[in-house]
């Protein structure tokens, strides 16, 4: 028989069974009452014919148990009401692990093949884990019973895992849930009135089976500690409940909540307080964007009813004045500040050592925990001929002190889209260029349309669809070579800004000798507890992401530290539902939850509200009617799936329906709530307005107006 025509065949038996198991309804006979309303002929029959019973059981619940069908767990409460506890242990342990192993045998016949044809490319990190941890995976399935049993049968039949590992993992794994729920059922059996249900016996079992997830996902952490920890001397005493690593956001918050808490805490820091957000980041690029408004607002002095305005400026000066901004905000992220606050700072670069060592400084640190807040750089493109020059990133651009004549700004995300109309505003000719099909690609394609029409009205030059492939230096002029559809355009350019993206730091301070393994995005890998593959070992921020902002690296923060300081009482899954970010361009872009891009692709229904910013009377007298607001929400309801905001303010704007989404807050309750007048922030009322509108009740209005009608006469 060919391999086609027996899965045919196997495939067609499986049916038939399943068919008749629900067309005769035989699944009453795997109900508790049943099994109770018949206790007495099955204990009188068990009582004559012990091994033909037990044989009987065993068939069935294997028969049961390979084809995925309900009444498992009735089978074994009834196995210990019938047989006793050794007895029915050992029948069901041999039972189900038998009949989960066929049921994966037949999924692996059936599907495995076409599953890994046609998925193998995106499921080769599965197997890769599946074939060095296949038998552990496995083992905490069985322990912690996460997922129901059958479909674990059916998945892990798609995997690589060997059938004869995994019939010997399930059959030690499954024991000891197994014996919970056939003890629970021997004192199902002894129940005899409803007086017995208040019994310390069944009392005691129900009471095992709420529990005993609970303390097998405890041994399995104790275990898989104990595997990862393997070959490392843990201390007997230790300098710090807590070190931190890095000492921008992430790092200055989770050492912040520690010293709160009264833990003892380290904060190493290689070179400024503050990280990125507060020397090269955030800060000096608001900074820079404020002063370039201000020039922006001069060539609009006709919209203010002023016939010229001039300024003159010095770009040095401009750039003096971010300095000073820095030097101003300093102090909140400063040594003396936290030191005040209880947190001993070091300055030296750290090298983790083992889990529980970090060594700075030629001292070596003992802690029970550490957080790894290390941040990320900007990355740089392999480009041939771009280590000839002095190129520009968010790392150094702050040093200018000349205002380059003709910049080249690479990428039209957040950082080098607001880059580019900063320096355009301060008289720079700018090219900006993305090799996508529109700048700040992760919104909406109306939002990267308006923005580009805005930098072009600005006198920018956007080229999108533009792959940087080469920089030449040609007679003292610098050239950056593009591809365009096929096509060869050379731009020449003073200075070029890198602004693609940014990449970990996950290098040089000792995660590879330990072994903490990065994500395929070069990120560190955690768990949704911040948790490295080592279990004391953490992370937050850019370092780990997925979000690289610096108000997810304090969010991320907060369970980190609590995390790793009280985490064998409770810890808490980072909560990364409601994440707001904003482009600070002018005007600026907020955005909170999914876009109609993201809905679509995730096949989300959806209902779009839209309300023009140009109706706003406050908008209106600041010559700031610009924009819209974009909010989506679920089909026929009021609750807010994502908005968007493309307009003045828009990034102070949005915090109101991020507060909504945090809390389950809809539309009408916003609608419901007074907004001072005028104001921009009258706009998200309006938003709800226009939603409560397009969902009037319009039968319902129907009537009225015919009740007010006849009141008239």
């Amino acid at each position: 028989m060919s391999s086609r025509a027996a899965k045919i065949t196997i495939l067609a038996v499986i049916i038939v069974l399943v068919i008749s198991f629900f067309v005769f309804d035989l699944g009453q006979y795997l109900t508790l009452d049943y099994l109770k309303n018949q206790q007495q002929i099955f204990n009188d029959y068990y009582l004559h014919n012990r091994f033909s019973t037990l044989l009987i059981y065993f068939v069935i619940y294997i028969v049961v148990t390979a084809l995925s069908l309900p009444g498992a767990v009735v089978m074994t409460l009834a196995g210990g009401a019938l047989f006793g506890l050794w007895p029915a242990l050992i029948v069901v342990s041999f039972a189900s692990s038998i009949g989960a192993t066929l049921a994966f045998l037949v999924s692996r016949f059936l599907l495995r093949d076409w599953v890994q044809h046609k998925f193998g490319d995106k499921l080769q990190a599965i197997n890769e884990g599946i074939e060095k941890e296949g038998a552990f995976y496995l083992f905490s399935l069985r322990l912690v019973p996460l997922f129901p049993f059958f479909v674990i049968n059916l998945v892990m039949g798609l995997t690589p895992l060997k059938t004869s590992l995994y019939y010997i993992v399930s059959q030690i794994g499954m024991l000891a849930g197994t014996f919970v729920f056939v003890n629970a059922g021997t004192q199902l059996g002894q129940l005899e009135s409803a007086g017995g249900i208040l019994s310390p016996g069944l009392l005691i079992s129900f009471a095992l089976l709420g529990v005993f997830p609970l303390v097998a996902k405890r041994i399995l952490g104790l275990f898989q500690a104990r595997k990862v920890f393997a070959g490392y001397q843990k201390p007997q005493k230790f300098d710090y409940n807590l070190v931190v690593l890095g000492a921008g956001s992430g790092g200055l918050v989770s050492s912040y909540i520690a010293a709160t808490v009264k833990a003892k805490v380290a904060l190493i820091e290689k070179h400024k307080m503050g990280g990125d957000c507060l020397n090269t980041g955030c800060v000096p690029s608001k900074a820079l964007l404020r002063s370039a408004k201000m020039l922006s607002y001069a060539k609009r002095a006709k919209e203010f009813g002023f016939e010229t305005t001039k300024v003159d400026f010095d770009f040095a000066q401009v750039m003096e004045r971010v300095q000073q901004k820095i030097a101003q905000i300093e102090p909140h992220d400063s040594i003396d500040r936290y030191t005040s606050l209880g947190v001993e700072v070091i300055e030296g670069e750290a090298k983790i050592s083992s889990p529980w060592t970090v060594t700075v400084n030629g001292k070596v640190l003992t802690t029970k925990s550490i957080i790894i807040a290390t941040g990320a750089k900007p990355f740089v493109p392999p480009i041939k001929g771009l280590d000839q020059i002095n190129y520009l990133t968010s790392d150094n651009l702050w040093s200018l002190r000349e205002l380059p004549k003709k910049l080249v700004v690479l990428g039209g995300g957040p950082i080098g889209s607001e880059m580019t109309q900063a320096f355009a505003r301060l008289g720079s000719h700018v090219t900006q260029i993305e090799m996508a099909s529109r700048i700040v690609a992760r919104e909406d394609p109306e939002v990267g349309e308006y923005l580009q029409q805005q930098f072009t009205s600005e006198g920018i030059q956007v080229l999108t669809q533009h792959r940087a492939q080469e920089v030449r230096i040609e007679n003292d002029q610098k050239w950056l070579v593009c591809e365009h559809q096929g096509e060869t355009v050379e731009i020449e350019f003073d200075q070029i800004l890198i602004a693609v993206g940014r990449q970990a730091n996950v290098t040089g301070f000792g995660l590879e000798e330990l072994g903490v393994k990065i994500s395929p995005r070069g990120t560190v890998s955690s768990n949704p507890f911040l948790q490295t593959n080592f279990p004391n070992i953490f992370c937050a921020g850019d370092v780990t992401g997925p979000y690289q902002f610096t108000h997810t690296a304090a969010h991320q923060a907060w369970y980190a530290a609590v995390n790793a300081l009280f985490g064998q009482f409770k810890s808490f899954k980072v909560d990364n539902r409601v994440i707001p970010w904003c482009t600070f361009t002018d005007a600026e872009v907020a955005r909170v939850g999914l876009n109609e891009t993201e809905a679509q692709e995730q096949n989300i229904p959806f209902e779009v509200t839209r309300y023009g910013i140009d109706d706003l009377d406050r908008a209106i007298a600041d010559s700031e009617d610009r924009g819209w607001i974009k909010v989506l929400t679920k089909p026929g309801t009021d609750k807010i799936l994502g908005v968007t905001i493309v307009g003045s303010h828009a990034g102070d704007l949005l915090a109101e329906y991020v507060l909504a989404m945090k809390y389950k807050l809809g539309l009408n309750k916003i609608l419901g709530t007074i907004h001072t007048y005028p104001t921009l922030a009258e706009m998200n009322k309006f938003a709800a307005g226009e939603w409560k509108k397009a969902h009037a009740p319009e039968k319902l209005l129907a009537w009225i107006e015919k009740y007010h009608t006849w009141r008239r006469g």
